[in-house]
């Protein structure tokens, strides 16, 4: 299983429709991938239609017990599609795991139980660098971080790599950036195109040359309880999050 976290600290810059959207678009060209829920908001687990307040098992009881795993885990309606749900009691992780001894690895013995069962798992964050994202950084392969396409977009930028370097240097050798993906983009500011230009200058290597634009249809679908690919598959967003898979899997 290729496991890729995405991964920001800033919030609002489309990091859950991108966990939600990858999932789907992966699902879609026929990997088995399972979306894991990390943030306690749980907006990627209501995004794929799981009610999150009727959960007897979510990955908060997984963190206490991993064993649980398999249990928590849910099908959903859409062929090759899993979710390791979140719920808001996850909240109480962040301050339950300072205490344990390695709390940083919590996920990754998750994941390893189901290792060889998904193609790919998706890992969606907080908007934060607590130990629920470093947990999902020492269990991912690669991390893709959403950039808004703002006035602000690198500020926060460098110190989340710094935490990447760190954690790739004290806990996780292995851990590689997928890509910058620019989200949000609006053609018609000329801010906007500035911003792509700046970024695709500062990271030439890692930036997608997808770019996702700003779309009503992307802000709509979680209401609806689905990614925008199964909502709105001819809607600019959709299409955008097809053309970032396909780039995905050239890369693997």
């Amino acid at each position: 299983m290729k496991k890729i976290a995405v991964c920001n600290q800033k919030g609002g810059v489309g990091k859950t429709a991108t966990a939600v959207n990858i999932t789907a678009a992966l699902s879609l060209a026929e990997r088995t991938t399972l979306l894991v829920d990390i943030d306690p908001q749980a907006n990627a687990s209501s995004g794929l239609g799981v009610d999150y307040n009727n959960l007897e098992i979510s990955i908060y009881e997984c963190i206490l017990d991993p064993q649980v795993t398999r249990s928590a885990i849910m099908k959903t309606k859409w062929p090759r599609l899993w979710v390791l749900p979140s719920t808001p009691d996850l909240a109480g992780a962040e301050i339950e795991l300072v205490e344990q001894d390695g709390r940083e690895r919590k996920l990754k013995n998750i994941l390893d139980l189901i290792e060889g069962e998904y193609d790919f798992g998706i890992i969606d964050c907080p908007p934060s660098l607590g130990i629920l994202t470093v947990n999902a950084l020492v269990a991912c392969d690669s991390v893709i971080i959403p950039i808004q396409c703002e006035y602000y977009a690198l500020e926060g930028l460098e110190k989340l790599l710094k935490t990447l370097k760190r954690i790739k240097t004290d806990l996780n050798p292995n851990l590689v950036i997928e890509g910058i993906l620019l989200t949000m983009y609006d053609a018609r500011l000329n801010l906007a195109k500035d911003v792509v230009e700046d970024i695709q200058s500062h990271f030439p290597d890692v930036v997608f040359r997808t770019v996702v634009p700003r779309s009503v249809r992307v802000a709509e679908s979680p209401s609806y309880g689905k990614s925008v690919i199964h909502y709105n598959i001819s809607s600019s967003g959709a299409q955008a999050y097809l053309n970032l898979v396909r780039e995905l899997l050239n890369h693997a």
